[in-house]
């Protein structure tokens, strides 16, 4: 019997995306996996019942049906909701031996990854994706961050009371807006070329100084402070520094916030809380009018002031804290998700079973519950297990 692969609906609140698109279900199917999708699943991102059923997918209205008879669990953001009591309800239906593969948020709920330990269920992380060349193409965490860098920046002109690009009118010349983006990875990145795509002039910050090409080439000034900067891991990711180099940072910057129009920022360190970058003397020196976009809020945010999942005023500055922005864009981002699970599914499996390889980087970093009794008695040689 090949590989069960089963999509449920997301319960998080505010959660738009769908694990696989019917597109990616029906090339899955063609593989010889079989696909179970739940009653509305994708109704959110646009993909309606009748179109995974077009796809080769079963519709099963069930969910803790569909949760039996599930070899692999493909999800956006994990089981359950928000809560544990739902976790807890979709876990208990999950046999012993299938594998849950999402955005797992190992860091903050260590209690749910033990729990599907206890259990012996295999859960994939996709949030540790290492950053090397062959993991490019499941690297959820960077097709997410295209869609946010995108959005924020489309938020913030939504809620600035100026336009963004140089214009020359009969009633006079109105000034670009000017647009500080902190942080340069790929959300920043793309923050700063939707900023100059509308024609606003562009600074960016970022700790790590190797960025700067990068930053340059998309039009944008990159802003250093007399040699303040930080290493990265081999991942690409910034180290967490001390609390003087934070000091420092936060009072270079509170000077060039008062010259912008719009600041957006971006700065995580994996798997700490996000560094505070813009203090609230930082807010009340901006220009009234102004607007943060913080993209960090679901780590407690850059902004001192942020509220996660508002918008406030404070000194007359409008700041944004919004949650799962790629959210807002469900169609691609449904669309890039799924490629990305897909691919990391064809990684670990095959439509005969699962292949729990420990010498593969990519499957070792990835797998939060090593600890699991299914996976202690797998061949330490690494052989497929057929089925889960």
């Amino acid at each position: 019997m090949s590989l069960r692969l089963v999509v449920p609906r997301e319960l998080r609140p505010g959660e738009a995306r769908v694990a696989l698109v019917p597109d990616a279900v029906a090339q899955l199917v063609n593989e010889g996996y079989s696909v179970a999708v739940e009653h509305r699943a994708g109704v959110r991102s646009f993909a309606d019942d009748e179109a995974y059923a077009a796809s080769g997918a079963a519709v099963i209205a069930n969910r803790a049906a569909l949760f039996g008879e599930a070899d692999v669990v493909l999800t956006v953001r994990g089981l359950g909701a928000s809560d544990g009591e739902s976790f807890a309800r979709d876990l208990a239906d999950v046999p012993r031996g299938a594998a849950v593969v999402g955005l797992l948020d190992p860091y903050d709920h260590e209690d749910r990854i033990q729990s599907m330990a206890d259990q012996g269920v295999l859960a994939f992380a996709l949030e540790r994706m290492p950053r090397i060349t062959r993991a490019q193409s499941m690297d959820v965490l960077s097709s997410m961050s295209t869609i946010t860098g995108y959005q924020a920046v489309l938020l913030a002109a939504r809620a600035a009371p100026r336009m963004f690009p140089l214009m020359m009118t009969a009633a006079g010349t109105l000034a670009a807006a000017r647009v500080l983006v902190l942080g340069a990875g790929v959300a920043g990145l793309q923050a700063i070329a939707t900023a100059r795509r509308l024609g606003a002039v562009v600074q960016a910050y970022d700790v790590r100084p190797v960025v700067r090409e990068q930053v340059e080439s998309l039009g944008a000034t990159f802003i250093s402070f007399n040699g303040e900067h930080a290493s990265e891991t081999a991942g690409g990711y910034a180290i967490e520094q001390s609390e003087a180099f934070y000091a420092r940072e936060r009072e270079l910057l509170a000077d060039a916030l008062r010259d912008v129009d719009i600041a957006i920022t971006t700065a995580l360190v994996l798997g700490r809380r996000a560094p505070t970058l813009i203090t609230a003397a930082g807010v009340a020196g901006m220009r009234p009018g102004s607007v943060i976009v913080d993209l960090a809020a679901e780590r407690g945010g850059n902004c001192e002031l942020s509220e996660p999942g508002e918008t406030v005023v404070r000194h007359g500055v409008s700041i944004a804290a919004p949650l799962d922005l790629a959210s807002t864009a469900p169609v691609h981002a449904s669309q890039m998700y799924a490629r990305n699970v897909s691919t990391f599914l064809r990684h670990i499996a095959t439509p005969d079973g699962l292949t729990l390889d420990t010498r593969d980087e990519i499957f070792r970093e990835t797998l939060v519950t090593p600890n699991a009794p299914v996976f202690r008695t797998s061949p330490a040689d690494a052989a497929p297990v057929a089925g889960a």
